[in-house]
């Protein structure tokens, strides 16, 4: 069984035990974790698309870690013109292991 859901503006396909890395979410490692805006749940051949969720289905996880990704360096040059600037940005991420995924009732 899987499914897909949407969370911080970006949709993952999950199946239970997955461990998946999404943005920040709130709680301290150990808590359980909700998702709400289930997309589509698929079993073998029987798949259920929303539009645009399903109603009354959730995906619960378990928060393992909070950390942040690699680091992007931003770099800015204006050629010939003695100019330039470096930037950087670490995002803050929370990586989640799906305990078990509920379709609607």
């Amino acid at each position: 069984m899987f499914a897909v859901i949407k969370t911080g503006g970006k949709q993952y396909r999950v199946s239970d035990g997955d461990q998946l890395k999404i943005e920040t979410v709130s709680g301290d490692a150990g808590d359980s974790v909700s998702f709400g805006e289930v997309l589509m749940i698929g079993n073998g051949d029987d798949i259920t698309v929303g539009a645009p969720f399903l109603s009354g289905a959730t995906v619960t996880g378990e928060i393992v870690d909070h950390m942040r990704n690699k680091k992007i360096i931003i770099f800015k040059k204006r050629r010939r013109q003695n100019s330039r600037r470096k930037n950087g940005h670490r995002q803050h991420q929370t990586v989640v292991k799906i305990t078990g995924i509920n379709p609607a009732a």
